[in-house]
């Protein structure tokens, strides 16, 4: 992640929260401190960045991982990476298989490792959420997981002692 910041320090501090919350690896959970802390942006001008750059792979995943893994998985290193990703995926969805929907917003808006817009959208395809319900329920979950996550980094809620009070 330090390389990631450090290369994204060259950009704009609005460009780099967008490319930061587009990655399955730090999503909102990195774009929004970053943005507050180290680029300085005012909370809501970091939020709204971080949950448009969030849901931009939300789309493409919805819609194209069911046909690019069918393909990919004709090669044996691609056929393994999937049988890991959705079996991990299938692991942590409980609560997406269980309560659908109202899961998934929920899955998604929990701002800890492995859940996330990602996570959640692959969920959403293993579990057979129904796009018209999937991409609304995404959405609602990771403006929820924003709001957490702006209160963590602004200090107004602390989980662990982990976060910084900063005011803004």
């Amino acid at each position: 992640m330090d390389r990631i910041v450090d290369f994204l320090s060259r950009f704009s501090t609005e460009l780099a929260t967008f490319v930061i919350a587009t990655l399955p690896v730090s999503e909102l959970r990195g774009a929004i401190p970053y943005a507050i802390t180290i680029g300085g942006l005012p909370w809501q001008e970091a939020y709204v960045i971080a949950v448009i750059g969030n849901f931009l792979p939300v789309l493409p995943i919805l819609y194209f991982i069911g046909p690019v893994s069918d393909r990919l998985r004709r090669i044996d290193a691609f056929d393994k990476f999937f049988t890991w990703l959705f079996a991990r995926t299938r692991r942590k969805g409980k609560l997406i298989e269980k309560f659908e929907a109202v899961g998934l917003v929920l899955f998604v808006a929990i701002p800890l490792p492995v859940t996330g817009a990602w996570t959640g959208s692959l969920a959403a395809f293993l579990f057979g959420l129904r796009k018209p319900l999937a991409i609304p329920a995404i959405i609602l979950g990771i403006c929820i997981a924003g709001v957490v996550v702006t209160l963590a980094t602004t200090g107004v809620i602390h989980f662990w002692g982990l976060t910084q009070s900063h005011s803004g």
